[in-house]
């Protein structure tokens, strides 16, 4: 069963891109499924920490795009609008080229809050840092 309000179009998340982090550090959405979402982001210039491995912050803002992306299309968003509260991340291996895909699943998605994982790996399938955001769902009159 599906636990998107309305079918996610990857067209319409592409063109929600312009002028944002995420067109300046080039995530991309690949991919939805019933009950996932995924998204691609280069290991380059952008996104690598001095000693040039990827940058832990970069895979943060990777894991909250895909999350807050995905609780956003798990509302009407007539009424409601989703934000993030909290986000924590495990780095579990480094990453020195290449692209990343992180894959969020829901945990919860409840009226108030919702909670999703997401797993980033490298172009090997490696697990290369685990992640998991929860967001506050607000009334959109508030």
């Amino acid at each position: 069963m599906s636990v998107w309000f309305r079918p996610p179009d990857l067209e319409a998340l592409a063109k929600q891109r312009q002028d944002t982090l995420v067109q300046h550090l080039d995530i991309s959405f690949s991919e939805i499924g019933d009950d996932y979402l995924r998204a691609t982001m280069p290991v380059d210039e952008t996104t690598k920490q001095p000693f040039g491995l990827l940058h832990g912050g970069a895979s943060v803002a990777l894991a909250e795009t895909i999350g807050s992306v995905a609780a956003n299309l798990a509302v009407d968003t007539s009424k409601f609008y989703c934000v993030g509260m909290e986000i924590n991340a495990n780095h579990l291996r480094p990453v020195r080229a290449g692209r990343v895909t992180g894959t969020g699943r829901p945990l919860h998605v409840g009226g108030k809050t919702q909670v999703w994982q997401i797993a980033i790996h490298d172009e090997a399938d490696r697990l290369i840092c685990v992640s998991r955001i929860t967001l506050a769902v607000l009334d959109r009159q508030t």
